[in-house]
C-alpha cells in the first residue's frame, strides 16, 4: 500500500474506533455512610452481571518481614468465615451457575463472580460475610500457606526467567515497596504466622477501603439496595494512612548477573519512569505508553521486525509499561538473543533502538497506525463486562478515579511524535537504566526437575 493511503486509512480507522470509545458510559457513582463505594455501569447486551469487590491493599503496602501477607490472606478468604465452612463460598457461586476468583496485584486485592443477573444478591450476601465475620483457622491456615509456597516454586523458583525478574526488579527498586513480589519472599512466607492475617484482615478490610463494582444487564438502584442491605451495617475503620514510600532518585547504572538452570540467556533492561500518579506533566505517561508500543504494539513493530525478523539478533524482543500503578513504576524493554548472538549483542541493538527514538521523532504513519491499534483495542475490550468492571476498579483503587477510562483514548490521540521523542530523551537514559543478563546454566548431575519457559 502506498505510505500516503496507508497514512489516510490509519487516520479514518482511528477517527472511527475513538468515536466508538468515546461514547458516554453511563457509570454511576455512589457511597454508604460507612464509606463503602459503588460504581455501576449497566449493559444490557446480555442477562449477567460481573460483580467485584476492590480493597486498597496489595503487595506494595506490605513491609519487610510479612511480604506476601496479602496473598496468602486472598486464599484465606475462600476457607470459612461465621456462616460458611471452609469451601463453601465457591461451592454456592457454583450452584448459582456462577464462576468467581480473586487476585493480588501490588496495589489492590480483588474478588469478582460473574452471574446470571437474577443471581447478583448472592454475591452481595457472600462477599458482606467474609469482609467482616472472616475466621482464621490455624489448619486452614497451614493448608493455605503450603499451597502458596508452591505457588511460589512452581511460577518463580523453578522458572528461569520469573527467578531473573523477581532479582532485577529487586535491584531496580531499592526503597520503592515495588521492590518485593507479591507473592512474597520464601523466608517470609515460612515466617508467617496466622496472626499476621488477622492483623492485616482487621486493619485493611473495611467497606470505607474499599469499592464495589457491578457491570452488566442491572439497574443502578438496585444495586446500591443491594449494598446498602448486605454491607450498611458493616462498621468502618478508622485506620492510619499508609506511609507514601517512594523509590529514591538513581544516580547512575546498575547492572547484575543471574546464574540460572536454563537453556537460553535472557536479558532485561528497566529505566526508572514517572505514571499518571506521578508525572510533571501530565501527557508523559500518555508519551511513554506510546513509545512502548511504537517499540513492540503488534507483529509490524520496530523490535520484533527490525531484531527479529530483519537483524535476527534476538528470538522475541519486547517492551513494557503501565502507566496506571499507584507509584513510579520502570519502562522495561527485553528478549532472548538468537542463536548466534549474545547478551551482549542484544543490549547493544535495543540500546540502538532506544537511540533512535532520542535521535528523531517517529513517523506519522508509524504514529497513526500505533494510535489505531491501541484505540482499537479499548473498544474491543469494551465487549467484555469483565473487563470493563476490571478497568472501572483499577483506576479508582489505585486513586486515579474511574474517570480516567474516559479520557485515555482522547488523551492517546492527542501525542505527538515530538512528545514521543521527548520522554524518550528524558527518561531513557544511563543514569535511570537497570540492566540484568541471565546466564544459562547446565542441569545439575540427577537433577530432574524441569524446566518450564516463562515470558515476563
Amino acid at each position: 500500500m502506498p505510505k500516503i493511503l496507508f497514512v489516510c486509512f490509519a487516520l479514518m480507522w482511528s477517527a472511527a474506533v475513538a468515536a466508538e470509545a468515546s461514547k458516554p458510559t453511563q457509570v454511576h457513582e455512589s457511597s454508604l455512610a460507612n464509606g463503602l463505594k459503588i460504581l455501576v455501569k449497566p449493559d444490557h447486551r446480555a442477562p449477567v452481571a460481573v460483580f467485584q469487590i476492590w480493597y486498597k491493599v496489595g503487595s506494595s503496602y506490605e513491609h519487610e518481614g510479612i511480604t506476601g501477607v496479602s496473598h496468602v490472606l486472598e486464599h484465606m478468604m475462600f476457607q470459612g468465615s461465621e456462616n460458611l465452612e471452609p469451601g463453601e463460598f465457591s461451592r454456592i457461586i457454583a450452584e448459582n451457575g456462577g464462576r468467581e476468583n480473586a487476585f493480588t496485584g501490588r496495589d489492590y486485592t480483588a474478588y469478582f463472580q460473574q452471574l446470571e443477573k437474577s443471581r447478583l444478591e448472592v454475591s452481595f450476601r457472600l462477599e458482606s460475610e467474609r469482609m467482616h465475620r472472616l475466621l482464621l483457622k490455624q489448619e486452614e491456615f497451614d493448608k493455605e500457606l503450603q499451597v502458596v509456597m508452591e505457588e511460589r516454586r512452581l511460577r518463580t523458583e523453578d522458572k528461569p526467567k520469573s527467578q531473573t525478574y523477581e532479582y532485577f526488579n529487586a535491584t531496580a527498586h531499592l526503597t520503592s515497596p515495588y521492590r518485593n513480589p507479591i507473592i512474597g519472599w520464601m523466608q517470609d512466607l515460612e515466617a508467617m504466622e496466622v496472626q499476621d492475617l488477622e492483623d492485616w484482615y482487621r486493619r485493611w478490610y473495611s467497606p470505607n477501603n474499599a469499592t464495589i463494582v457491578v457491570v452488566g444487564d442491572v439497574e443502578p438502584k438496585q444495586v446500591v439496595a443491594l449494598a446498602e442491605q448486605y454491607f450498611g451495617d458493616i462498621p468502618r475503620v478508622d485506620f492510619e494512612p499508609l506511609d507514601q514510600r517512594v523509590e529514591i532518585p538513581q544516580a547512575g547504572e546498575r547492572r547484575m548477573v543471574v546464574k540460572q538452570v536454563a537453556q537460553l540467556p535472557y536479558l532485561i533492561m528497566g529505566y526508572q519512569v514517572p505514571v499518571l500518579n506521578s508525572a510533571e506533566q501530565d501527557w508523559e505517561p500518555y508519551a511513554l505508553d506510546m513509545l512502548a508500543g511504537v517499540l513492540s504494539g503488534g507483529d509490524s513493530a520496530r523490535l520484533p521486525t527490525r531484531l527479529v525478523r530483519q537483524q535476527r539478533v534476538a528470538v522475541t524482543a519486547g517492551a513494557g509499561y503501565d502507566l496506571h500503578a499507584r507509584l513510579s513504576s520502570l519502562f522495561t524493554v527485553s528478549g532472548v538473543p538468537a542463536e548466534g548472538h549474545s547478551l551482549d549483542e542484544l543490549e547493544q541493538a535495543l540500546r540502538e533502538q532506544i537511540a533512535e527514538l532520542q535521535r528523531k521523532p517517529v513517523t506519522e504513519a508509524e504514529l497513526e497506525r500505533i494510535k489505531a491499534q491501541v484505540i482499537a483495542n479499548a473498544v474491543y475490550e469494551r465487549d467484555s463486562v469483565f473487563y470493563q468492571a476490571m478497568q472501572l476498579g483499577m483506576l479508582e483503587t489505585v486513586g486515579l478515579g474511574w474517570q480516567r477510562s474516559e479520557a485515555y483514548v482522547d488523551k492517546l490521540r492527542g501525542i505527538t511524535a515530538e512528545q514521543v521523542q521527548a520522554v524518550a530523551k528524558k527518561y531513557l537514559n544511563a543514569d535511570q537504566l537497570t540492566v540484568a543478563h541471565m546466564l544459562p546454566q547446565p542441569r545439575p548431575e540427577g537433577s530432574v526437575t524441569q524446566e518450564v519457559s516463562h515470558a515476563k
